[in-house]
């Protein structure tokens, strides 16, 4: 079983030791150690997409309730005193950032 994978950027990489990309420890999976960018050739996160995305299976969450267990209600009081101690604000983006993005309203 063979496993592709093709970039946008050929020569990118100059040796092997530049290659962030391997197979995974799990069949069917590939590891990248480093930042992965999509429609971007910046990215500041693990991964980035610029643009649309499309699951066709199920994205799964650490706070997705399938993740957990022991799970148990809570002092509703407690936590209405804790959410009066929060600091809320409100923001726009910056313009470049926005741009980029393609967030129209800011």
């Amino acid at each position: 079983q063979k496993i592709f994978f093709q970039a946008s950027n050929p020569g990118q990489f100059e040796n092997d030791s530049d290659v962030l990309w391997q197979r995974g420890h799990v069949p069917e999976t590939i590891v990248c150690h480093g930042l992965v960018g999509i429609n971007t050739d910046a990215p500041d996160e693990a991964l980035v997409v610029c643009g649309n995305a499309k699951v066709m299976g199920r994205v799964m969450h650490p706070s997705d309730s399938r993740a957990k267990q022991n799970i148990r209600e809570v002092d509703t009081n407690e936590q209405l005193r804790r959410i009066t101690q929060m600091r809320l604000v409100e923001y726009d983006y910056k313009p470049e950032f926005a741009s980029v993005m393609g967030i129209k309203d800011t």
